[in-house]
């Protein structure tokens, strides 16, 4: 089994099908959105797949030594973390093209009007795990 990264990017990707921001949406929409991601990772969990996830708030900061006797260095000139990462989940799967299928899968969770968001999702296994795409 190897362990890949489904990283939930806000923005940085192609746009999303249903490109309607998360705040735009209704509570009812929120809600459904966070339960196809509870559900998706509970039947992974059956699997035995699922490893771990956690949807991310927007809060946060950019952080580097500042020198020696010098408080660490917050922010900078950079695309805030923030910004791009929504959320993830690690996922220990068999072969790279399980990886991708269930990645295909959770983009289709619901945004604004129920509809599939098809968001675009980074898959990345882990250093050590490597993928076994057949050609």
């Amino acid at each position: 089994m190897a362990k890949y990264l489904l990283l939930k990017h806000y923005r940085g990707a192609p746009a999303a099908v249903n490109d309607v921001p998360m705040d735009q949406w209704s509570p009812e929409e929120i809600s459904a959105h966070v339960q196809y991601m509870n559900d998706f990772a509970a039947r992974l969990e059956k699997t035995g797949e699922f490893v771990d996830g956690q949807a991310l708030a927007p809060e946060g900061a950019w952080v580097r030594y500042g020198g020696e006797g010098r408080p660490p260095v917050t922010d900078g000139p950079f695309a805030e973390t923030k910004d791009l990462i929504a959320g993830w989940m690690v996922i220990d799967v068999d072969r790279y093209e399980r990886a991708v299928e269930l990645a295909g899968e959770l983009s289709a969770a619901p945004g604004a009007g129920g509809r599939p968001i098809h968001e675009w999702l980074e898959v990345r296994p882990f250093l050590g795990a490597h993928p076994t795409a057949t050609e």
